[in-house]
């Protein structure tokens, strides 16, 4: 057996007399007898040619590859699933999206900790690779980088995949006739990469290089581009770097470093998954964080980013100005970040940001802190007698701060979608989307579908949505998700009824339904807890297993 101790995974599984049969089939797959002293490095790729997002990822897993090669490693390249949020929402496909965040996460672990790999690359386009890559490393706690796939390109007229969702609704306010529709569907997703504003998928790649598990600069470049190819190759070779340091995610994914990706998160306008998310990587790494710990930096963070949704530029705009580097260096300066948190360079984040160039000055994508979009936080975490556990909204203060109106109950998203299309929804409406929670959906379905039908109606003004479902990066408008406790398991949401009056007030960062406790209580004495809706397969395992969403809708909590 080796002393080497960057080889602490794959020499029980290669070394010995006794090992031959472990190295006869490694052999047949390129295996050389030098590669069996050579630490392995396992290279997670997302790739599939079912979505934009990671069409492209198996050209960037063979340059990590090709990086932890040239640096003295021995690479293996699998795949692990991704499924297209862009595709299935609207859908009962869109119940597999975030339960496929925990199928990431369950195959890298399963995959590297069956092989033995010392070390890991994974490379994530679509929103859910992120954390579920990130959530597989965490668990394995190896040294490990992940990679970001990129950014798309704009569409013609500067259209995006929002663009395509938001048309259907302009359709059905006869705003945009068919062939107009089509014009937008045939020219707003011109090739590889993930979606282009500062949807959940930007947002995630953001969060992690403000955590410091990707090299500084991986999550703003195109993808496309030879800046993402040197990426790739640069975190292969990282990976050996952490093994002669012995750098694992714990080291770098700590209490602090979850501060700075929620504070990036805020500047940036992010999407209302990262809390989500990093809810759950923090689980997942055994970090103690909080919907308060969202609060409570959100009253000291600005929202600096003009970005969409709510916003006006695109990712790719970002890239050509600098990406997120110069804005975390704003940040730091304001000591609005942890500078000493340690990150995968093997340097500190102060280190890595030392010599960051700041913005153009003629640009007007990132705004200085006397001139923010928004003073503080754009995510508010809502609580009262409709969300006793807390709910999560994304107000950008352009839809206004509060908003009373009577309530329009929906038992499904598709329900809500057909209702506002066929003009049923009017002005002064709070739709109340319900069982669409992690339990009760199962699942947690985006509605980027009847929020878009809402914006492109041109009621974004003047009607509201609240859901223990969650909500696309690519949603805005006056929208409370992740309502906690969910309708599956008797929260209150499950008791609002038509023409109940709901109070949204994201000052107060409160959400009350106008129903004394007494009715209250007598309407949850007669509520009866629907049948499940699965019984077999992924859904009804995630249904029986998931954690609530105020605890990140994680499947292997203790």
């Amino acid at each position: 057996m080796t002393d080497d101790k960057r080889r602490k995974y794959s020499a029980p599984v290669v070394d010995g007399v006794g090992k031959s049969a472990s190295r006869a089939m490694l052999r047949a797959v390129g295996f050389t007898d030098d590669d069996f002293r050579k630490p392995q490095i396992g290279i997670a790729s997302t790739w599939s040619n079912l979505t934009p997002c990671n069409m492209h990822i198996h050209e960037l897993a063979e340059a990590s590859s090709e990086g932890a090669d040239s640096a003295g490693g021995k690479s293996l390249i699998f795949n692990t699933i991704t499924v297209s949020d862009g595709i299935a929402n609207g859908t009962l496909g869109m119940k597999y999206s975030l339960v496929s965040r925990e199928v990431i996460a369950d195959s890298i672990e399963t995959v590297a900790g069956c092989e033995g790999f010392d070390g890991l690359v994974a490379i994530g386009g679509c929103d859910k690779n992120m954390p579920g890559c990130m959530m597989g490393m965490a668990r394995l706690n190896r040294p490990s980088v992940f990679v970001y796939g990129g950014t798309i390109m704009p569409g013609e007229n500067h259209t995006d995949i929002v663009s395509v969702f938001e048309a259907v609704g302009a359709h059905a306010r006869g705003d945009l006739d068919l062939i107009e529709v089509k014009q937008i569907e045939e020219t707003a997703i011109p090739g590889p990469g993930s979606c282009g504003g500062m949807y959940t998928a930007n947002t995630m790649a953001s969060a992690i290089e403000a955590m410091g598990m990707s090299l500084p600069g991986s999550s703003a470049q195109n993808a496309v581009s030879r800046n993402k190819n040197d990426d790739c190759r640069a975190a292969g070779a990282a990976v050996l770097e952490l093994l002669e340091k012995d750098i694992k995610p714990s080291d770098i994914m700590t209490r602090e470093a979850f501060e700075n990706a929620i504070t990036v998160v805020i500047a940036l306008g992010g999407s209302t998954n990262a809390v989500l998310h990093l809810l759950a990587m923090a689980s997942t790494v055994g970090v103690d964080l909080s919907l308060e710990d969202f609060v409570e930096i959100g009253k000291r963070v600005p929202v600096l980013a003009d970005l969409r949704p709510s916003g006006h530029y695109m990712m790719s705009e970002l890239v050509a100005i600098g990406g997120i580097q110069p804005l975390m260096k704003m940040l730091l300066e304001r000591e609005l970040l942890h500078g000493d948190c340690l990150t995968v360079t093997g340097k500190t984040l102060a280190e890595n940001l030392a010599s960051v160039e700041p913005y153009p000055e003629a640009q007007d994508i990132i705004r200085a802190f006397d001139n923010p979009v928004k003073a503080d936080s754009h995510l508010r975490i809502l609580y009262g007698n409709l969300s006793p556990d807390g709910a999560v909204a994304k107000i950008t203060g352009k839809e206004g701060t509060h908003f009373t109106g009577r309530a329009r109950v929906f038992h499904s998203e598709e329900e809500a979608q057909e209702r506002i299309l066929d003009g049923t929804v009017v002005a002064g409406d709070v739709l109340v989307i319900r069982y669409e929670g992690p339990k009760g959906g199962p699942g947690m379905r985006e509605m980027l579908t009847p929020t878009s039908a809402i914006m492109g109606k041109g009621l974004g003004n003047d009607v509201a949505l609240i859901t223990d479902g969650r909500f696309s990066g690519g949603s805005h408008g006056f929208v409370v998700g992740h309502m906690t406790p969910e309708a599956a398991e008797g929260g209150p949401i499950a008791l609002v009824e038509d023409g109940d009056t709901i109070t949204i007030d994201a000052v107060a960062n409160s959400i009350e339904l106008d129903v004394s406790a007494a009715e209250l209580e007598r309407r949850r004495q007669a509520w009866v807890a629907p049948e499940p809706r699965f019984t077999r397969g992924v859904l009804a395992k995630y249904a029986r297993t998931v954690s609530s969403a105020s605890a990140g809708a994680v499947t292997d909590q203790p």
